[in-house]
């Protein structure tokens, strides 16, 4: 992390994180004892370490339970967590969910949620549905009014550790409106609830999403996150966050595919010297370093934006829009180029970078599609579609 103006605190916390990452996460063996050989995102153990330690709770306030930081600790954490491989996916969603509950929630839900997530529990948010991806206008999951408060009935899909989850925000209808995002309710579900099936999807990345099906799933009235009716406003607002929390991730994630391609090509010989020392190499790992120094740039700058928050709303998501769009295709450059320069090594699991790159697919589609971030981008400057 190169980035200036850190307070020195900031800076601690950067290099605590950074030898927690080694200590627990340092070895390839450790990483498969881990991760089943790759093939799961988040242990509960590690999760529980990252607790005891009070990382978890470093951007949320000192009442609940956390340690009272900003949205620049929070960065700094998943920035540090990606770099150093450590299995806990799980801290996003809980840290998405724990920026709409401190926007929105009760104050017995903040309580409760957010001293949770601090404590060490995995928080998890669906909003798509088969039939609504980034048009979240379409969403069909249907919470009735009852006497015993909503019953909810409906699929959601592509939501993110549900698996591990103890309790999951859901966007449901509870009514339509003039406009096409009115009527959507947010809930708090209990991931053991009678009429809830979580079923897992398998991908690239292994373990990471699921398909959540609800069946006549019953719901009190205090299920509510915010107000009846106002849940896009209340995604909408926490859009910024998570999408800032993506660049992070992905900031990690291609700090570490760089630092592994480093290793390799200065270790790695052919016509008697390292291939490093090859300009077609030593250029393109220039040109590698200087992407990701202008997107760490880019993200730290946005979050003094939205942290202060500093210019008009249109440009603060704007900018995090761009951060996420520029992070997360810089990472995935950077993990295409680092199997190109490995060659077959690069394209092996006998090492890191084959699933370098298989994650960092994913971040460009999460978060809202880097195609939609561009509409977005394009909208703020008064570019609109012809409808």
């Amino acid at each position: 992390m190169s980035v200036t103006g850190f307070t020195g605190e900031q800076r601690d916390f950067a290099v605590a994180v950074r030898d927690f990452s080694r200590k627990e996460c340092g070895t390839r063996e450790q990483r498969d004892a881990l991760t089943d050989h790759g093939t799961e995102q988040h242990h509960d153990g590690l999760f529980q370490k990252l607790a005891s330690s009070g990382y978890l709770g470093v951007s949320i306030p000192e009442e609940y339970g956390g340690s009272g930081g900003g949205l620049t600790e929070q960065v700094i954490l998943f920035e540090e967590l990606w770099r150093g491989l450590v299995p806990v996916h799980g801290a996003g969603s809980s840290h998405t969910v724990a920026g709409i509950y401190k926007r929105f929630a009760t104050e017995d839900q903040k309580r409760s949620a957010l001293g949770a997530i601090c404590s060490g529990t995995v928080m998890s948010i669906s909003i798509s549905e088969p039939g609504a991806g980034s048009d979240a206008a379409a969403i069909s999951c249907r919470a009735e009014k009852v006497e015993e408060g909503f019953r909810l009935n409906g699929q959601k899909t592509w939501c993110s550790d549900a698996q591990f989850a103890t309790t999951i925000l859901v966007l449901a209808r509870t009514g339509r409106g003039d406009k096409p995002h009115a009527g959507l309710t947010m809930f708090e579900l209990p991931a053991d609830a009678p009429g809830l099936e979580i079923r897992p999807i398998s991908t690239l990345g292994g373990s990471e999403v699921n398909d959540l099906f609800l069946t006549d799933v019953l719901l009190p009235e205090s299920a509510i996150v915010g107000e009846e009716g106002a849940g896009w406003k209340q995604v909408m607002a926490g859009l910024n966050g998570e999408r800032l929390v993506c660049a992070a991730q992905g900031l990690g994630m291609a700090q570490r595919t760089f630092d592994d391609l480093l290793e390799y090509v200065t270790q790695r010989e052919q016509f008697g010297s390292p291939i490093g020392s090859f300009q077609a190499l030593r250029h393109r790992i220039a040109d590698l370093a200087i992407e990701i120094e202008s997107a760490r740039a880019l993200t730290y700058a946005t979050v003094h934006m939205v942290e202060q928050e500093l210019g008009s709303p249109e440009e603060r998501v704007r900018m995090t829009s761009m951060a996420k769009v520029k992070v997360t295709e810089t990472a995935k450059k950077v993990a295409l180029e680092g199997v190109q320069m490995m060659g077959g090594y690069g394209y092996s699991t006998e090492f890191d970078m084959e699933r370098h790159l298989r994650l960092s697919i994913a971040p460009t589609i999460y978060a809202g599609t880097n195609e939609i971030q561009r509409d977005i981008i394009s909208g703020t400057f008064g570019l609109r579609p012809v409808r």
